[in-house]
């Protein structure tokens, strides 16, 4: 699960320094506390939980999160090797503790839930 978030993130990367094409609309936006920050798109809240569901888990929707976790000197960063070194460091912050069959994990072992279950400040130095 890690390489994939690790995947996602270096794509919205991508896109926003024009390395990747841009087809799936992601939009970006600069402020001056926050940083550089991916857009979400807003869900129809009148939808089906199961569409709004199947929302949440959309790479566009994923991916922009994963993206907006990450502290803004390392959104910011122009160079793909010094991002792939942040980003890095950053993840060795995190635990990884992959699945195992017959116990229950503390969380789904995404970086988004170790956001949600840990209130250690995450940086990339």
């Amino acid at each position: 699960q890690r390489r994939r978030e690790r995947y996602c993130i270096i794509h919205v990367w991508k896109i926003l320094n024009e390395e990747a094409p841009n087809d799936i609309g992601f939009t970006f936006n600069c402020h001056q506390r926050l940083g550089l920050k991916a857009v979400i798109p807003p869900v129809n809240k009148n939808s089906q939980l199961s569409v709004r569901s199947d929302y949440d888990s959309t790479f566009r929707v994923r991916a922009a999160q994963l993206f907006n976790i990450l502290p803004p000197e390392l959104r910011a960063t122009t160079s793909l090797d010094g991002f792939k070194a942040g980003l890095g460091r950053f993840m060795e912050q995190c635990p990884d503790t992959p699945p195992i069959p017959g116990y229950t994990p503390s969380n789904d072992n995404s970086l988004l839930s170790w956001r949600r279950t840990h209130t250690m400040q995450l940086s990339c130095a």
